[in-house]
C-alpha cells in the first residue's frame, strides 16, 4: 500500500461517509502495530464505531485494544467534551454572577455550536501535547464524515477572525475568555496537519462517480485550510473471483469505468485499490486481511432467501393524506438523495405537487434525475445563500432602527461561525410549512449536520417557548416534526454493520427529540438481488443479520436490491418504485 510506506506521526483519513474510512483506519492502526509500532487509535466522528470493531467499548478513555501488542483506541465523546468545554468556561464566574446570568450562559452553551467547539479542543489536544504526541509512534485518525470533518478544521480559522474582530455573540461563545486562549493552540493545530513531514492525508472513496466527485471537493476544500496533497484510497472494490454473472458484471464495469475517469483534482495522488471482502471488516483477524491482494476462493455454500420488500408499498402509504414532509436520514454513502429523489418522482408522476429539496451540502439531486416532471419542483438549500440571506434580513429588520455604530456591532456579530446553522434552519422551517398544503421531501445532510440541524429546531422551540410561555397558543417546526400525522421520517441504510449501527442511534436521537421514526429503507442489497456465485452470496449472508436487525427495529422496512444500473434519470428512479405490492 502506497500510503503506508514511510507514513509519519500523524495519519488522517477522511471521505464521504459509508466508504469505510473506519475500517481502512482501523486496519492501518493494526498493521502499524504488527511492525512494532506504538499507535493510537482516534476517531473524531460523533457516529463512532471503532469499538464495535474491536468487539469492545472504548468511549472517551485510553484503551487498550485486545489481541493487538502496541495498540490504543480512543473515541472522542462530544457531549463529554461539550460537558467538560462548559464547566471550564462557567467555574470562573460561578459565585461572582447573579444565578439568572449564570443559567443565561449555560443556557447560551448548550447548542451544537459548543459542542463543535469543545469536541476540537479535545482533537487540537491530540495534535499539540508533546508529551502525549511523544507516547506514540503514530496516531491514527478516523474522522467525521466529511462535511463535519471541513467544519471541524475551519473552526480555528473562523473564531481566531472572529475574536480578532474583538466581539461575539454570547448565546454561541460564552466568556470570550473561554477561547482567546485556545487561538495559539488551533493555529498549532492547523500547522500540524498541513505540514506533510508530520501529518498524511487519506482520502477514502468508493469506485462510484459521485464518492470521486465529493472526494475531490473534499480535497479542494482542505486545500483552502492549507491541507494539501495525500493519497487516494479507493475501498470496496468487487474483485474477480466475484464471478461474471451479469450483477457482477455490471457493477465492475461501472467501478471501472468510475476509476477510470477520476477527477482532475485528485488523479495526481498516489492511488490504492482494495478489494471487497466477502466479509465484514469485524474484529482484528478481518481487519488483518483488508490490504490483502490475493483472495482465496471460497464455497458455494448455496443461495440466501431474503423476501421482497418494494419501495412501492412506502408510496402507497405516503400518498394517503394527499401532502405532508417526508424526510430521508441518514448517514452519508447509503443513498438518501436516491431514496428521496424516487420518492419524489413516484408522488409527482400520481398527480401531486411535489417540492424535492436537500439540506446536504455535498447533494446532487440534479445529477439524481437527469430531467424534469410535471409537478415536481426541485431546491436546494444553499448554505452561503442561506446565511447571505439571513443576514440580510436581520440587518433590514433588526438593525432597521438602530444608529451607525449599533449597525456596525450587529453585523459583527452575524459574523459568527453560528450563524451560518440558524440561517440553514430558517430555510428549512419554510421547507416544513409548506408540508400543509403539498408533498415536501427532503434529502437531508449526512447525520452528524442532520442532528445539528434538528438541534437548531430545538434550540428555537425551547426559545419560543420561553418567550411566549402559556399567555398564547403557537407551533414551532419541532413540533411539526413530532407530529406523525405530518412528517414521515424515513432512515436509510445499508445492510453492513456500521451504516446500521449509525441509523439506530440516530432513530434514538430522533425519539429522544420526540420525532418517532415512520420507516426504514435498506440500500443497495446483494441479498436482495439473489445472487448465485460464492463471493456474491457469501456478501448475502453477511447481510442477512443486519436485515433481520432493521426489521426488529421498525414497523416498516424497504429493501432496495443491488441494481446492474445505477438508478439515475427519472425512468429509473421511477422504476424503484414500480414493483406492486404482494399480496399479504
Amino acid at each position: 500500500m502506497k500510503f503506508l510506506e514511510n507514513p509519519p506521526r500523524f495519519l488522517f483519513f477522511t471521505g464521504k461517509g459509508g466508504v469505510g474510512k473506519t475500517s481502512v483506519a482501523c486496519a492501518t492502526a493494526v498493521e502499524l502495530a504488527g511492525r512494532g509500532r506504538r499507535v493510537l487509535l482516534v476517531s473524531t466522528d460523533p457516529a463512532s464505531n471503532i469499538g464495535q470493531v474491536f468487539g469492545l467499548t472504548i468511549g472517551n478513555t485510553v484503551t487498550p485494544i485486545a489481541g493487538v501488542d502496541g495498540l490504543w483506541a480512543l473515541e472522542i465523546d462530544p457531549e463529554h467534551a461539550a460537558a467538560a468545554y462548559r464547566e471550564r468556561i462557567i467555574a470562573p464566574v460561578r459565585g461572582l454572577l447573579p444565578d439568572s446570568e449564570g443559567a443565561n450562559i449555560a443556557e447560551g452553551l448548550s447548542g451544537s455550536c459548543t459542542t463543535e467547539i469543545a469536541s476540537f479542543d479535545e482533537f487540537t489536544e491530540l495534535l499539540t501535547d508533546e508529551s502525549l504526541v511523544l507516547e506514540y509512534d503514530h496516531i491514527v485518525f478516523d474522522t467525521a464524515p466529511t462535511g463535519h470533518t471541513i467544519r471541524l478544521l475551519q473552526l480555528p480559522g473562523s473564531w481566531t477572525e472572529f475574536l480578532d474582530a474583538g466581539k461575539g455573540d454570547p448565546s454561541c461563545l460564552g466568556p470570550l475568555s473561554g477561547l482567546e486562549k485556545h487561538k495559539a493552540v488551533y493555529a498549532a493545530a492547523v500547522a500540524a496537519l498541513a505540514d506533510p513531514h508530520r501529518t498524511r492525508l487519506i482520502l477514502v472513496a468508493r469506485a462510484q462517480t459521485s464518492s470521486l466527485v465529493e472526494i475531490e471537493r473534499t480535497a479542494v476544500e482542505l486545500g483552502r485550510v492549507g491541507i494539501a496533497g495525500g493519497y487516494l484510497v479507493i475501498n470496496g472494490v468487487l474483485p474477480d473471483i466475484a464471478g461474471t454473472e451479469p450483477i457482477a458484471t455490471a457493477v465492475r464495469q461501472r467501478e471501472s469505468a468510475a476509476i477510470a475517469a477520476i477527477p482532475l483534482g485528485v488523479a495526481g495522488l498516489p492511488l490504492d485499490v482494495l478489494d471487497l471482502k466477502a466479509g465484514n471488516m469485524m474484529g482484528v483477524s478481518a481487519l488483518a486481511t483488508l490490504f490483502d491482494v490475493d483472495a482465496a476462493a471460497l464455497a458455494d455454500h448455496g443461495s440466501v432467501e431474503v423476501s421482497d420488500e418494494p419501495l412501492g408499498r412506502f408510496v402507497d402509504e405516503l400518498e394517503q393524506p394527499g401532502h405532508g414532509l417526508v424526510l430521508c436520514m441518514g448517514k452519508g454513502g447509503v443513498g438518501k438523495t436516491t431514496v428521496a429523489a424516487a420518492i419524489a418522482v413516484a408522488l409527482a408522476e400520481r398527480g401531486h405537487n411535489v417540492h424535492l429539496t436537500t439540506t446536504d451540502p455535498a447533494a446532487h439531486l440534479a445529477g439524481t434525475l437527469h430531467g424534469s416532471l410535471p409537478g415536481l419542483r426541485v431546491s436546494r438549500i444553499d448554505p452561503e445563500q442561506a446565511v447571505r440571506e439571513y443576514r440580510e434580513h436581520v440587518m433590514a429588520t433588526k438593525g432597521k432602527n438602530l444608529d451607525s455604530d449599533e449597525r456596525a456591532a450587529l453585523a459583527e456579530d452575524l459574523l459568527s461561525p453560528c450563524t451560518d446553522e440558524i440561517a440553514v434552519f430558517r430555510q428549512f422551517s419554510q421547507a416544513v410549512h409548506e408540508a400543509r398544503r403539498e408533498f415536501v421531501v427532503v434529502d437531508t445532510a449526512p447525520t452528524g449536520h442532520t442532528l445539528l440541524l434538528l438541534d437548531a429546531t430545538g434550540s428555537y422551540h425551547r426559545e419560543i417557548s420561553r418567550q411566549i410561555g402559556d399567555s398564547m397558543p403557537f407551533v414551532t417546526p419541532l413540533m411539526h416534526l413530532q407530529d406523525p400525522a405530518l412528517t414521515k421520517v424515513i432512515l436509510v441504510t445499508l445492510a453492513e454493520t456500521t451504516p446500521v449501527l449509525e441509523a439506530e442511534e440516530l432513530q434514538h436521537d430522533l425519539q429522544r427529540a420526540g420525532i418517532e421514526p415512520w420507516g426504514w429503507v435498506v440500500n443497495n442489497s446483494i441479498a436482495a438481488a439473489h445472487p448465485g456465485t460464492p463471493f456474491l452470496q457469501a456478501r448475502a449472508r453477511s447481510e442477512v443479520e443486519q436485515i433481520e436487525k432493521v426489521r426488529g427495529l421498525t414497523e416498516r422496512v424497504a429493501i432496495i436490491p443491488l441494481l446492474a444500473e445505477e438508478p439515475i434519470g427519472l425512468d429509473r428512479l421511477a422504476a424503484l418504485t414500480a414493483v406492486a405490492p404482494q399480496p399479504v
